[in-house]
């Protein structure tokens, strides 16, 4: 199975996104199970009613441009979970001044997994607050980052 660019996608549902106050976090069209899910993010979260209200807004619009040249597919909405990686530059200013897990490639002073306030970022590096340290991490260096999960 055959799917339409993901970026192109992802521009078409941009559009019905922002009129709902809606991030979309990630499109990912896997054909073998046939299937798009696109992951979304709001600033107060995402839910089971934001997920539904999404998809009924996507659903007639994106058959209509006919993401599967088509073929039958499964639309699917979703949270992109609590410990997704930051891939866009949103994840890193939304985050900032809020408490970050790191893992490493390789090790850094005998660890490769950090935690720490996040600082700062630009395109090649992010800076931690790690204790009373500042570290500046170029991302070549970092397997994942991601906001750290909290039990209380």
């Amino acid at each position: 199975m055959n799917f339409k660019p993901v970026e192109d996608l992802r521009v078409f549902l941009e559009k019905i996104a922002e009129s709902m106050d809606i991030e979309i976090v990630e499109v990912d069209c896997d054909k073998r199970t046939e299937t798009i899910t696109v992951f979304i993010e709001t600033s107060d979260g995402v839910d089971l009613d934001t997920c539904e209200k999404f998809h009924n807004a996507i659903m007639e619009p994106i058959d209509e441009i006919d993401p599967s040249y088509g073929a039958p597919y499964t639309l699917n909405v979703s949270s992109p979970g609590l410990d997704r990686p930051f891939k866009t530059e949103r994840d890193f200013e939304r985050n900032l001044g809020k408490e970050v897990e790191i893992r490493l490639y390789a090790p850094l002073k005998g660890k490769k997994f950090l935690e720490g306030v996040l600082t700062d970022y630009d395109k090649n590096a992010v800076t931690v607050k790690i204790g009373a340290e500042e570290i500046k991490l170029s991302f070549n260096k970092i397997a994942k980052i991601n906001k750290a999960i909290k039990f209380d």
